[in-house]
């Protein structure tokens, strides 16, 4: 019996995972979800004949890829867009729409062959993106599974995304008010530095936020005393 293994640290994947379960009732199937328990030993107990990726922060080991075929879900069109921060380094070029790659992990940051793509929207907050592409996800995985879809090479030019840090989420400096806007909804999302601005006695940190007319955004606000 095939072992597919689902790896995500974000709690909107396992309605995912209980859908794949219910899909797919004659495969064995589970669900990873911190990197105490993505370790080489326990996935040679499991010997998954899949594992699929659609969220996780850390690198995966050489010997874990090597060894076991890894399907991770990129954000972008590869191979535009390789690199950390897909999303937000999306929505700061402007973009509105994007794809979501389905490719093998290999050596290289986003390197690998692509099984399949399709289509996602941007609007909305990192959340609500964010849930929006489980469903796409899921699709995706079904489809590979289904139709034992096999990767291909990247093809097109390619363009790097670097990580994005946690300061990079200051809108002090910024002139337009579309672009505030998109700043505090590409980092509403737990687990992401907000957007903020300080001065010399507080911090300010912006969620939530709504466009109400073209000069004027409402949003929630959390003030930090320095």
């Amino acid at each position: 019996m095939k072992n597919y293994i689902i790896l995500s640290e974000k709690p909107w994947h396992y309605e995912m995972f209980q859908n794949l379960k219910e899909t797919f009732p004659d495969y064995k199937w589970n669900l990873i979800t911190s990197k105490a328990e993505f370790q080489q030993d326990r996935l040679i107990e499991l010997k998954p004949h899949k594992i699929f990726i659609p969220h996780w922060s850390y690198i995966i080991p050489d010997a874990i890829y090597e060894n076991f075929e890894c399907i991770v879900f990129h954000m972008t069109d590869l191979p535009f867009g390789r690199g950390g921060s897909p999303l937000q380094n999306l929505i700061v070029r402007g973009e509105e729409k994007t794809k979501v790659s389905a490719l093998k992990v290999e050596k290289g940051l986003d390197t690998g062959p692509v099984y399949l793509k399709k289509d996602l929207m941007l609007y909305g907050t990192a959340k609500e993106i964010f849930i929006r592409s489980t469903a796409i996800v899921e699709k995706m995985i079904k489809e590979i599974i289904s139709n034992s879809l096999e990767p291909e090479e990247q093809k097109g030019k390619i363009t790097e995304f670097k990580r994005r840090k946690p300061e990079d989420g200051d809108v002090s400096e910024l002139s337009d008010l579309a672009k505030v806007y998109d700043y505090i909804r590409m980092l509403d999302c737990e687990g992401y530095p907000p957007a903020f601005f300080e001065n010399e006695n507080f911090r300010f940190e912006f969620t939530r936020a709504s466009i109400k007319s073209e000069n004027e955004i409402l949003a929630d606000v959390r003030i930090i005393k320095k």
